[in-house]
């Protein structure tokens, strides 16, 4: 299905934000064919809509509200009654074409929601539920573009990709969360099991009992990459490599931090260009 060129400015809005806000992620998807990648680029653009009614409104209140909006215009979209905008007249487009599911995208809504309304996860088992709303459903949005011929059903695997990599963020961005919001993702009671206290985390101590608690959840987030590069066979021969080094890219910031002797307090850790290079060359199927 060719898109017209009014559906090209609609894209090309699309485009522009995933170029502006994700860097890397771009870099990846735009490796994809050109359907799929206007398809990823829409997706994304709703993904930071529904990010921004949370980081460019102050207070709860306006929060709640900019989700509010962003929920009646994705009930008026699911009616087939949107409203005249790129960004929905893209997703239009993106639905015609692929089997898409409305699902993760409420799922997408919910997950800002339990990030306005914030608690601190008591188990892993937290941290991983509130993973899924905010990427995990991600995950799903996207399987149908780059899983569009799979005889297998790669759900799990992509849901698997999508929490990794929102550990990823939790155990990369300990200090920034702490420091900027206030807030602990790193699950309390492993927290007390290792006897780490709040204070502790406040002081940026890095110590046995951290490392105890982060480790524990960095070697979750390694299964559930596992999890996903075992099924990445399944997914369409033309997508498979954008999303394996995403994934890889993603997973090396791991590595990163302990590089950095767990220092994710003072130190912004990252995959460096030769370690990129290097994913790169190791992710060609």
């Amino acid at each position: 299905m060719t898109a017209h060129m009014s559906d090209l400015d609609d894209f090309a809005f699309c485009e522009q934000i995933i170029k502006r806000y994700s860097k890397s992620f771009y870099y990846a998807f735009s490796k994809l064919p050109e359907e799929k990648a206007r398809a990823v680029y829409a997706l994304y653009a709703f993904c930071r809509t529904a990010d921004d009614s949370v980081d460019e409104n102050l207070g709860s209140a306006a929060q709640l509200t900019a989700l509010d909006k962003l929920k009646d215009e994705l009930d008026r979209f699911a009616q087939k009654q949107e409203i005249d905008h790129p960004l929905w007249r893209a997703l239009r487009v993106v639905f015609n074409t692929y089997d898409m599911d409305l699902e993760p995208f409420y799922d997408q809504i919910k997950g800002q929601r339990m990030d306005i309304s914030f608690s601190a996860p008591k188990t892993l088992e937290d941290v991983e539920t509130y993973s899924y709303y905010v990427a995990g459903s991600v995950g799903r949005m996207l399987l149908p573009i780059i899983a569009s011929n799979s005889k297998v059903d790669c759900t799990d695997s992509a849901v698997s990709l999508g929490v990794a990599m929102q550990l990823t963020n939790i155990l990369r961005d300990v200090g920034e969360d702490y420091r900027g919001k206030g807030r602990v993702y790193l699950p309390l009671e492993e927290l007390q099991r290792a006897d780490y206290r709040i204070e502790q985390l406040a002081n940026a101590e890095i110590n046995d009992s951290f490392i105890e608690v982060w480790e524990g959840m960095a070697k979750r987030a390694e299964e559930l990459y596992d999890e996903f590069l075992e099924c990445v066979s399944n997914f369409d021969q033309d997508s498979r490599f954008p999303v394996l080094v995403s994934a890889q890219v993603y997973r090396g910031i791991l590595g990163s931090v302990r590089q950095n002797n767990y220092d994710c307090f003072a130190r912004k850790n990252y995959v460096t260009k030769r370690e990129m290079v290097r994913i790169l060359s190791e992710s060609i199927v």
